[in-house]
């Protein structure tokens, strides 16, 4: 693994296209960026974003920090959080969610399977 920084307000971000059936509401687009990815594949860091709308998913065993941006998260059968800039959030692996992005967010995150 190399070391390296990135300024993750200015970092330049690729389409990802969502699912159309993922779509609850709105036009959101979505865009990330892999920062590293360990050789088997299990461990993924990156950045990603996603404009206002609102989006389901099925999550994969995640932690994120939030840089900027608003969403609300409904976890089906769980909680619910809101989360902002500075907010850092654990999402498990298979749960439904239910995203309500009310201003474009960009998040920092490690993904491991």
């Amino acid at each position: 693994m190399s070391t390296f920084a990135v300024h993750i307000p200015d970092a330049e971000l690729e389409p990802d296209p969502l699912d159309p059936s993922q779509i609850v509401s709105g036009s959101p687009e979505v865009s990330g960026k892999v920062l590293w990815e360990s050789e088997d594949g299990k461990i993924i860091r990156g950045l990603w974003q996603i404009t206002p709308g609102v989006v389901t998913d099925t999550e994969a065993n995640e932690m994120f920090v939030v840089v900027s941006g608003r969403a609300t998260i409904e976890v089906e059968g769980g909680e619910t959080v809101e989360v902002g800039p500075g907010d850092a959030c654990v999402l498990e692996e298979g749960a439904k969610t239910r995203w309500t992005v009310h201003e474009t967010l960009r998040k920092a995150y490690v993904i491991q399977y």
